[in-house]
């Protein structure tokens, strides 16, 4: 059953192929059929929202557009952390802008490895100290509904080596450590990420969880 999620996939992989037909096209005819392109992705996305407005998305897109190689769309990168501490239980923080739960996450900077963006962004949010360990899932954040923007997740498993528990006063509204059986609510991406997590800390051989290819793949559909 299609659902918001499946027009949020839709709409922003319309409008990034259509954003880097712009930046790699020099034909005026071609630019025409990209910018139509975008306004049938900007109506898709106003279908999301009753406050989604089609002509101002498609004004967003533009000012995005850059050219040549700098111009190719991806998604954009997101760190998180699944912290266990020495009671099984794991560290969550609410998020300010949406008032879910969910692992510490932030965006990747440039500067830093990805390793080095997880142990940072745990402290910037909970002030706790934590050491990455190993990488339990990379998965596109649309499709395990962690948010609407196109971005892959990249979530450390990280063990706690100091620091004390204080929750981010602008990122965070809240922060805590919870057992499996008594997770707050809502969580973000309705919480499929939970099982994984928790196995995770209590040290299971698991593998690293990905997205499994559609067939074929460029199908914008479920995976078959």
């Amino acid at each position: 059953m299609t659902d918001e999620h499946d027009l949020v996939r839709w709409s922003e992989a319309l409008a990034g192929i259509a954003r880097t037909g712009l930046a790699f096209t020099e034909s005026l005819y071609e630019r025409e059929r990209y910018e139509e392109v975008l306004h049938v992705a900007s109506d898709i996305h106003a279908k999301i929202s009753a406050s989604s407005n089609s002509e101002e998305k498609v004004t967003e897109w533009m000012k995005s557009v850059g050219e040549g190689v700098p111009g190719y769309v991806t998604p954009k990168v997101a760190i998180g952390a699944v912290v266990g501490n020495e009671d099984g239980e794991i560290l969550l923080i609410q998020r300010s802008d949406s008032g879910v739960w969910l692992f510490p996450t932030g965006f990747a900077d440039i500067g830093y490895s990805a390793a080095e963006i997880a142990e940072k962004e745990v402290f910037e949010e909970t002030g706790m100290h934590v050491e990455a360990l190993r990488i339990i899932s990379i998965l596109d954040g649309v499709r395990a509904k962690f948010t609407r923007m196109p971005l892959y997740s990249i979530v450390f498993h990280c063990k706690v080596i100091g620091g004390e528990l204080k929750h981010h006063p602008l990122e965070c509204t809240d922060a805590g450590f919870f057992s499996q059986d008594r997770l707050p609510n809502p969580l973000a991406g309705s919480g499929n990420w939970v099982d994984h997590a928790f196995a995770a800390i209590r040290g299971e051989a698991i593998e690293v969880e990905f997205d499994k290819p559609r067939r074929p793949v460029w199908e914008q559909g479920d995976a078959i």
